[in-house]
Order: C-alpha cells, then sequence, then structure tokens
C-alpha cells in the first residue's frame, strides 16, 4: 500500500467530497490564491476554481457565519481556520448558531458544514497559536468532535464528517503534518464512535488522541521491554465517544491512563477517566490516571514547552507507578 502525509490525506479527502458533491465548498484565509496554510490545500484552487476555494477576509466570526448560513440552505461548507486557537473567535457562531439550529428548528433545519483546524504544542509557535481546546467544543451538544492519530485516520475522517448531516469539528495536530502511513488509494470511510485497538495488551490500558497515540505506542513498546503488555486504544472521535471499546479494555486489563495534549483540568482525560470510574469500577485494581499538558500558557521558550505536554517517558513512568500499587497509597 502507498504511503502518503497527513497533508496529503487530507487534501486527497476534501478533493474526492468536491468531485463527488457539488454543494461542497472551501473558504477561510489563504486557501486559494493567498496561499494555502501548511500547505495542506495545494492544487485545490487550481482544480475548483475560486467559486468553491474561495479565500476570505480576516473576519473568523464573519467567514464562520457565512458558512452556518450555507451550511443551512443546502451547501456543505468546509471551513478552514487557520489556528485553534482561533476557535475563540467563533464560539458563538459554531455553538450558538450552528450546533443549535436542529434542536431550536425542531428538526427542520441541519447545519452539515465542517470546521477543519489544529492543535499542538512543541512547534515553537507560543501561548497564542499552541493551544489544544478539543475540550470547550466537545463540552456542546450538537457538535460532532474528531481527532485523527493519522494520515489514515485523517481521511477517512475528513470524509465521513463531510457527509454527516451535523456540524463537526476536526482537530488536526500540527507537527503531524509530513507524517506517512499507508493509505488506500480506494475509497473509505471512518465512521464516527469507533475507537480503534492499535495494540492488544492484558497489563495496561493506554486511551490516547491525536498525536499522543504516536507518545503512547512508544511508551508501550518500552513498557514490553520490561514486561508489562499495554492496550492502545485511538478513540478517534471524542463526540462520539466509543464507550463500549474503553469500557471492555479497562474491565480486561483493570488498569488505564488516559492521554490527551488539552490541559488536564477540565479536560478530556478527566472526562474519560470519569465515564470509566463509572461504569467499569468493580474491574478496576487502580484508579484511572489522566496525564494531560501543564495548566499553563504554552511557553515560547523550547526547554520550557517540551515539558508541558505528555512524553513517552512520562506516560511508562506513570504506567510502572499503576503496574506497582504505588499510584493507590498516593491517592
Amino acid at each position: 500500500m502507498r504511503e502518503i502525509t497527513l497533508s496529503q490525506a487530507v487534501n486527497e479527502a476534501i478533493a474526492e467530497e468536491m468531485r463527488r458533491d457539488d454543494t461542497v465548498f472551501l473558504l477561510g484565509e489563504d486557501v486559494a490564491e493567498a496561499g494555502t496554510p501548511f500547505k495542506v490545500l495545494s492544487g485545490l484552487v487550481e482544480e475548483f476554481g475560486t467559486d468553491r476555494v474561495i479565500d476570505t477576509p480576516i473576519s473568523e466570526p464573519g467567514f464562520v457565519g457565512m458558512a452556518v448560513g450555507a451550511a443551512m440552505t443546502g451547501a456543505r461548507p468546509i471551513v478552514d481556520l487557520m489556528f485553534g486557537d482561533f476557535i475563540y473567535l467563533v464560539m458563538d457562531q459554531l455553538c450558538n448558531q450552528a450546533a443549535k439550529q436542529h434542536y431550536m428548528s425542531g428538526g427542520k433545519l441541519t447545519v452539515p458544514m465542517v470546521l477543519r483546524t489544529n492543535m499542538g504544542a512543541t512547534r515553537r509557535s507560543a501561548a497564542q497559536h499552541s493551544q489544544s481546546l478539543q475540550a470547550l467544543v466537545a463540552h456542546i451538544p450538537g457538535l460532532k468532535v474528531a481527532m485523527p492519530s493519522s494520515a489514515y485516520e485523517a481521511k477517512g475522517l475528513m470524509k465521513t464528517a463531510i457527509r454527516d448531516n451535523n456540524p463537526v469539528v476536526i482537530f488536526e495536530d500540527k507537527l503531524m503534518y509530513q507524517d506517512k502511513a499507508p493509505v488506500p488509494e480506494e475509497e473509505y470511510l471512518i465512521p464516527f464512535g469507533v475507537a480503534n485497538v492499535l495494540r492488544e495488551g492484558t497489563d495496561i490500558t493506554l486511551i490516547a488522541t491525536s498525536s499522543m497515540v504516536q507518545v503512547c505506542e512508544k511508551a508501550a513498546a518500552m513498557l514490553a521491554q520490561e514486561g508489562i503488555s499495554a492496550e492502545v486504544i485511538d478513540p478517534r472521535t471524542i463526540v462520539p465517544l466509543d464507550e463500549d471499546t474503553l469500557l471492555a479494555s479497562a474491565r480486561k486489563t483493570s488498569r488505564v491512563i488516559v492521554v490527551d495534549e488539552g490541559h488536564q483540568s477540565y479536560g478530556i482525560t478527566g472526562e474519560i477517566a470519569s465515564r470509566i470510574n463509572e461504569k467499569a469500577f468493580y474491574h478496576l485494581d487502580a484508579p484511572v490516571l489522566r496525564m494531560g499538558a501543564m495548566d499553563v500558557p504554552v511557553p515560547f521558550s523550547p526547554a520550557l514547552e517540551d515539558i508541558t505536554v505528555p512524553t513517552p517517558e512520562g506516560v511508562v513512568e506513570y504506567a510502572r507507578k499503576l503496574m506497582s500499587g504505588e499510584m493507590i497509597h498516593a491517592a
């Protein structure tokens, strides 16, 4: 099977869906003639023209509002939000308008809109361009949230998102755009709400999102050398969340660590850990542990930035403590 980058996979998904459905269009800052952010969208304007690949003014509330209106009247817009940090600017359009129209109209209106953006620290982009804000939108009923962990996942989830009749937010990790993975040439979609068990294990479960999947895969390989069998699971979508797969793994291994690059307090890790504690409590031999980013603005200093997010070594250290019973006594 061929290998392509995550960037190419996203580009392919969008191009294929635009060829398949002429109601799909793309808009955002610098997506067309002005150049393309992170080079993800290269070539799309040449194929589809400026009527369907539209450069917008630097007004995130304005063009997201346009997309919501277009979606309500029959189009399927893909909004490119250059940095995930800019979600703060569009919370009204996304969370008050897009997320609620179906409910407020008694099911008569839908908003089949995709908002694709990015996340992730350790790119030296400082506090206003390095945040991982998936927990903010996951908190809002009416929005679906996907977090691809590879090129394969990125293409399949994007195609599913474009065809979904609900508003979907997709977070892509900035540092993964050039990472390659096997991606079929034939069409495929990845259903929402179906987790992927990347590595089978018997001693401990590592649940991870986005680039933290690679962190946990490296940790699992390190733990295997110590005789600890770790299961690694990628939920793929945090809304909807595949509880069944996560709970089945927790009941099997009896120890769980949840890893996400968002800030640890009030975040994705806390939500997943809570559900496991509530629904698999009597199968657990230790508390479910959370690993997220430090609760500080992302530093610009490389030395400081690198220690704010989970690492394979940190996951291994936590896993050792869970296996030894140290974390039980600490709790």
